[in-house]
């Protein structure tokens, strides 16, 4: 297995895959199968990003096979250009357990302490999807909020567990 930054060819394997994440994961994100389903290949490949662009998305791979992926937004706006935001966390079920998650998130963080400015990641979990939370503690981040009733599913309201990762040691929490 390997980690890389995704590319615009990429973005068939890549669309394949979250639809499969909404499917299989539904309570984890915050847009469904449907919604997604329906957005054209552009939509994708600008998801994907480019390093030089506000959004940067990584792939684990066994062979040329994507089975698991991590993205990273950036803001434009000056008052929040300090902090990125981690979503679309997913790996492939198959493929859970290999470390493979633990690679994706690594390298993401790696790669948003490169970006100039850049002083923290931050994250929401879906409250009781405790190997994420895991995952994410383990990387250094920490929660520090609770949003209720954050998003809607069949089985009812789910809260979010906000997170964040300084990216630089004198970074504190408020």
């Amino acid at each position: 297995m390997h980690v890389a930054i995704l590319q615009p060819s990429d973005a068939q394997q890549y669309r394949a895959l979250m639809l499969q994440a909404y499917e299989l994961a539904p309570d984890a994100f915050t847009s469904t199968a449907e919604e997604r389903s329906a957005e054209p290949e552009s939509f994708w490949v600008k998801r994907i990003g480019a390093p030089s662009a506000l959004s940067a998305a990584f792939g684990a791979f066994e062979g040329q096979k994507l089975v698991g992926t991590v993205a990273l937004e950036f803001s434009a706006k000056p008052k929040t250009r300090h902090k990125a935001h981690v979503i679309g966390m997913y790996v492939a079920p198959a493929t859970r357990g290999t470390g493979a998650g633990r690679a994706l998130l690594g390298a993401a963080v790696e790669w948003a302490k490169t970006k100039e400015g850049v002083r923290m990641l931050t994250l929401t979990v879906t409250e009781g999807n405790e190997p994420a939370v895991n995952l994410y503690s383990a990387a250094g981040f920490q929660a520090f909020g609770v949003e209720p009733m954050a998003i809607l599913t069949p089985s009812g309201f789910k809260a979010k567990v906000h997170m964040w990762l300084p990216l630089v040691p004198a970074v504190t929490a408020a």
